[in-house]
């Protein structure tokens, strides 16, 4: 499909007070699920540097379940999952170790470096970045977390670099835990006052019936998402999703995102242009409109 200069020139001028709008201001994305293969990662990075390329100042925080679970199916190994959560015995632990800082967090750093020497990859245990606790001993060593010490990022910032997040932290005495990507997403962006929290997800956003596309809830609070937990609406992998854009919110982020993570230059799309796409949270003082907040 190709474009009319005049449609580019459309395109750019829809873009520009939004980037005049968030220039300046942080932006984490949580990378995860089917964005994460081969075919997806260029275009994140790609559309990642062209947001620090306009003053964004965006953080990357990133899981990798899918590529845990190859590691895991190599060796012979079954996941097991509670209320969307891995458990994580102690091999399990040194999978998602190796996984996430070893290979996922490489992975992405360098495709956002082949447009320059931008990304830092950090771990949770990096500066005590991610303090927690194992508290659950149904799912072994996952960590619920206490506190996040922005310092490490927010130097990083400071220097126009893009640090990019492993979700691997520790506890008061070094030892190493697996946290869920979207709560540290949520976490961090609450601690880092961020205007925005991108999740990137396999589906689309929230869905009234998740068996009917045409149910797509495009804004939603808050209160009504504790509402869908609470009544079992949402199950599985949204679940922890859920709780992240609900932390981010009430812990002063204006407004966190669900979008499909597959879709081509999403993160543009809901940045920088007047529709948005997905499902966009709000605190529980929802504007009058729903375009309202995005409005530039």
């Amino acid at each position: 499909m190709s474009f009319k200069a005049e449609d580019t020139a459309a395109v750019l001028t829809q873009a520009l007070p939004y980037i005049q709008r968030f220039s300046g201001s942080t932006v984490v994305v949580k990378y995860g699920g089917s964005a994460m293969d081969s075919d997806h990662l260029a275009g994140f990075a790609a559309d990642v540097v062209l947001m620090q390329s306009v003053g964004i100042r965006p953080v990357v925080v990133h899981g990798g379940g899918p590529q845990i679970g190859e590691m895991m199916a190599r060796l012979g190994l079954e996941p097991r999952f509670v209320d969307g959560l891995r458990v994580t015995d102690a091999e399990t632990l040194d999978i998602a170790r190796m996984v996430l800082v070893g290979r996922v967090n490489r992975d992405i750093v360098s495709a956002i470096n082949v447009h320059g020497p931008l990304a830092v990859g950090v771990s949770g245990e990096d500066a005590g970045l991610i303090q927690a606790r194992a508290e659950n001993p149904e799912l072994g060593y996952v960590g619920t977390v206490d506190t996040v010490n922005t310092a490490i990022i927010d130097r990083l910032l400071d220097e126009s670099l893009i640090p990019v997040v492993s979700t691997i932290g520790a506890d008061a005495t070094g030892q190493a835990l697996n946290i869920n990507a979207d709560t540290v997403a949520g976490i961090l962006a609450g601690a880092l006052g961020a205007a925005k929290a991108v999740f990137l997800t396999d589906v689309e956003g929230l869905f009234a019936d998740p068996a009917d596309p045409s149910t797509l809830i495009s804004v939603t609070t808050a209160s009504d998402l504790d509402a869908m937990i609470s009544s079992g609406d949402l199950t599985g992998g949204m679940i922890p999703k859920a709780a992240a854009a609900i932390h981010a919110v009430r812990h002063g982020v204006a407004s966190a995102h669900m979008v499909n993570g597959a879709t081509p230059h999403v993160l543009l799309l809901e940045l920088f242009t007047d529709s948005g796409v997905g499902t966009m949270v709000y605190p529980d003082s929802q504007p009058d409109s729903p375009g309202q907040e995005a409005t530039p």
